[in-house]
């Protein structure tokens, strides 16, 4: 156990607001020779002063001054007005037309515009996102007839804007990001010239009344070594760091059952790193098993499997980030600041079988404590064998009291290669009526797009797992809201929708969310138990098949010339089909199929079109099914079921012969053919 004292661990230090091994007050400046400057007065909140909202996770722990609001506009679908509508899910509340939906369309100097984001000030844009930015992208401030800034939104949102920097702005995993801090004293539109793509805008609303320096261009210039200083400090963040060297002694064992105290301290103070060195015989079932509780001034405040905590999900997959890093070392450091006033205690519960030894570190300092600092909270809820339909709001957390949303770290273990995340976010602050953020998709909350399982790390959010095929398996996700935290007064629910594209069960689903609260504060989700304190294990993957069909890719071959054989297709049957090339005008494959018994059958098939499969004629038993067929498409598609013909058929074996005729003019001439199954119907 550390008891009282600052370990030698490097942590990523805090850029602003520390002051002799202290942390400032809310509201003091820092000077230039480092003394407390005066208390904030009538000054106009600059960029400069938000900047540091962006890496000095300090601010997290206090109620932020001046106070305000964070909201989000977004091209959710414009059906889902409330969640008692009467129209089917799909039409209604949960309704999935995300795209090309505005607050309106203006004309300004001759040109349309589509308006994103329209707000009274005093405020500030602190996110923009989209899954396909299009046209120029241009932000009025303060009813200004011409536009602060106005730059292709590509180029805004990845990078290439002068003054606007990787990784503030980024592409990540298809979701395109910009994280700064635009400044308005009065009010705020973002409009784009094209329409018809996703976008999210973010933006605080601070109390009427304080005084706001508005956004310019020649913000970018003035403080380009304070933007460059951020950009690095974010960079830095993203990267896995070389693993610390454990402490010497100090082994914590932990037996099955047993609990032990990890830290303890008396206050005020405020920790701001913690690092934990883990050995156990399987590192991802004991960490799940083991439960961390954190109790700030006789407060629980945090119940959460140790491993899940740091964001990673529980198979803890390398990832970093600005508050949490899992090293591939078995190394996992938080950078959560956790203020408190009289006491803090964290301890680890081994509700498993196998034993668990840490090594820990610390850093705090001294603290002074004010009525406007917060405890911090974590919380976890899972849930097993969730059933995709009927849709619903699966709800993250519940908060009451007084504090500010600072995170989300979601895992899942998907049975099916299919899309689990179609899903919006619906945050509700202090018993709003409508959700205050209303998102366009579960990857798109997470920054990323397009159901993409590309891995990827960002100081603010990243996806550190996806098994794969496809969607298949666990995912890991998570995002840090630091510059877009969400502070509320009276209470905070985050509802995230369950909107699966295929109708199974989930055979896990947990989040970890996290936020800072005044001493108070409730959350609906219990500490779990210890049947709660298990990985679901993963199914063998098992691809869908269509009820009834028989498989090309299973038929056998009687004969033929070229190659035939099966050939992943995601939307087959089976997700393969058989694949016949390498084959010319005039020649056959011809392949068996069994019937169950003598008789007269309607035969269906399905089939793949690409850009050179061929015109082919097919026969069943020698009879012609109909004339022949072309299967050109510009690019790789799976027909509708159709009808071959009614036949008299065999018991046991019979033949569907392929022949060659022909090809598209528009075809490359390859004379492909595929056959995802064929179904029997017995004939009326």
């Amino acid at each position: 156990m550390v008891r009282g004292v600052r370990s030698a661990v490097r942590v990523l230090p805090l850029v602003v607001g520390v002051v002799a091994g202290a942390i400032l007050p809310a509201g003091v400046r820092a000077s230039g020779d480092g003394r407390p400057g005066p208390v904030l007065g009538p000054a106009p909140l600059s960029t400069r002063e938000v900047l540091r909202d962006m890496t000095d996770l300090a601010t997290l722990g206090e109620l932020p001054v001046p106070p305000y609001t964070c909201r989000q506009f977004s091209s959710y679908d414009r059906r889902s007005t409330a969640p008692t509508q009467t129209q089917p899910a799909e039409e209604g509340w949960f309704a999935n037309g995300d795209a090309g939906q505005f607050q309106r369309v203006e004309e300004q100097g001759g040109r349309r515009e589509w308006v994103l984001m329209d707000a009274a000030g005093p405020g500030a844009i602190v996110r923009i996102w989209s899954a396909n930015p299009k046209g120029t992208l241009r932000v009025y401030l303060d009813e200004a007839a011409t536009p602060a800034l106005e730059a292709p939104m590509t180029d805004l949102l990845s990078g290439k804007h002068p003054g606007l920097p990787e990784p503030l702005a980024h592409v990540r995993s298809a979701g395109w990001n910009l994280y700064f801090p635009i400044l308005y004293a009065k009010h705020c539109k973002v409009t784009s010239d094209a329409d018809g793509f996703y976008y999210h805008v973010n933006y605080r609303t601070y109390e009427t009344g304080t005084p706001v320096e508005t956004f310019t261009p020649e913000v970018l210039t003035t403080l380009k070594d304070e933007i460059a200083a951020v950009a690095a400090r974010l960079a830095a963040a993203e990267e896995l760091p070389a693993a610390p060297p454990a402490p010497e002694g100090g082994a914590i064992e932990i037996a099955p059952g047993a609990t032990k105290t990890l830290l303890e301290l008396e206050g005020p103070r405020i920790v701001t790193a913690l690092t934990l060195w883990v050995a156990a015989a399987d590192r991802p079932a004991a960490l799940r098993a083991a439960l961390l509780t954190m109790e700030f001034d006789g407060e629980p405040t945090v119940a959460v499997p140790l491993g899940d905590f740091f964001g990673a999900g529980p198979e803890l997959r390398p990832s970093a980030g600005l508050p949490l890093d899992v090293l591939p070392e078995g190394v996992l450091r938080s950078r959560w600041v956790m203020p408190f006033e009289r006491a803090a205690r964290v301890a680890v519960r081994n509700t498993g079988s196998a034993p668990l030894t840490l090594r820990v570190a610390a850093e705090h300092q001294p603290y002074e404590w004010s009525d406007r600092a917060l405890h911090f909270g974590a919380g976890w809820r899972v849930q097993r064998d969730v059933p995709t339909r009927p849709m619903q709001d699966w709800n993250y957390v519940t908060l009451t009291g007084e504090g500010v949303f600072v995170g989300a770290a979601q895992s899942i273990v998907n049975p099916v290669k299919h899309w689990w995340g179609e899903g919006d976010e619906k945050i509700y602050v202090d018993g709003e009526p409508f959700p205050s953020h209303f998102g366009t998709g579960t990857e798109d909350y997470f920054g990323y797009a397009w159901c993409s399982p590309q891995l990827f790390r960002h100081a603010y959010h990243g996806q550190s797992q996806c098994d794969g095929p496809f969607n298949y398996g666990r995912t890991a996700v998570h995002r840090w809201h630091i510059l877009d935290r969400i502070p509320f007064r009276q209470s905070l629910r985050f509802d995230m929708e369950l909107w699966h594209a295929a109708e199974t069960r989930i055979v896990e689903l947990s989040v970890v969310t996290y936020w800072y609260a005044r001493p108070g504060a409730k959350t609906t989700l219990a500490p779990p138990g210890p049947a709660e304190l298990k990985i679901a294990p993963l199914p063998p993957y098992k691809a869908p098949r269509v009820a009834g069909a028989l498989e090309g890719e299973e038929l056998r071959t009687l004969r033929s010339t070229g190659t035939a054989g099966p050939q992943d297709v995601a939307p087959c049957s089976n997700e393969r089909h058989l694949w016949w090339r390498g084959a010319q005008p005039g020649e056959e494959l011809v392949l068996a199929f069994p019937a169950p018994a003598a008789g007269r059958y309607t035969l269906r098939a399905r089939c793949v079109q690409a850009g050179d499969y061929g015109i082919v004629q097919i026969a069943v038993n020698g009879r012609p099914a109909g004339g022949p067929r072309d299967f050109y498409h510009d690019g790789v598609a799976v027909t509708d079921e159709f009808e071959l013909g009614t036949f008299e058929l065999r018991a046991g074996e019979n033949e569907l012969s392929v022949t060659i005729t022909g090809a598209n003019p528009a075809a490359v001439q390859g004379y492909m053919f595929g056959l995802d199954y064929l179904k029997l119907e017995p004939a009326e």
